[in-house]
């Protein structure tokens, strides 16, 4: 057998061990036949939704391991009792009422007011369980 046969020979055995290594790999993978199942979560909020309040929950409390932890339980109480959607509209008009003025006195009607006493219930809910 000549040098250049022997080359065929072993590149063609090769390509036939990869294709049966990587069907065999195949095969007992657990995950080709169940999906990926990750925990139900209804209310889940954005991480860096999540991050921006523990920042700003640190800010006024100080900036400790223990606030840390706090304002983590805060954020996930509020979470567990307000959904997502209702913090984020709360959220906004909160922050739309900062710019002031006559444009944003809708911002005071009865539907925005209970909007943002729903988060404020929702934090004070956090506040006693946490701190």
């Amino acid at each position: 057998m000549t040098m250049k046969r022997f080359a065929y020979a072993l590149a063609a055995a090769s390509a036939v061990m990869i294709a049966a290594g990587s069907s065999a790999i195949g095969d007992d993978c657990p995950e080709k036949d169940t999906k990926l199942k990750l925990p139900d979560i209804s209310n889940d909020y954005p991480t860096n939704v999540r991050a921006d309040y523990v920042y700003g929950c640190m800010l006024v409390n100080g900036m400790t391991r223990d606030v840390v932890d706090r304002c983590s339980c805060s954020i996930d109480v509020i979470a567990s009792v307000l959904p997502y959607d209702q913090y984020e509209e709360a959220e906004t008009i909160l922050s739309v009422r900062q710019r002031g003025g006559e444009s944003v006195a809708y911002m005071y009607g009865p539907l925005f007011v209970e909007k943002v006493s729903n988060l404020k219930r929702a934090q004070v809910e956090g506040e006693v369980r946490c701190f």
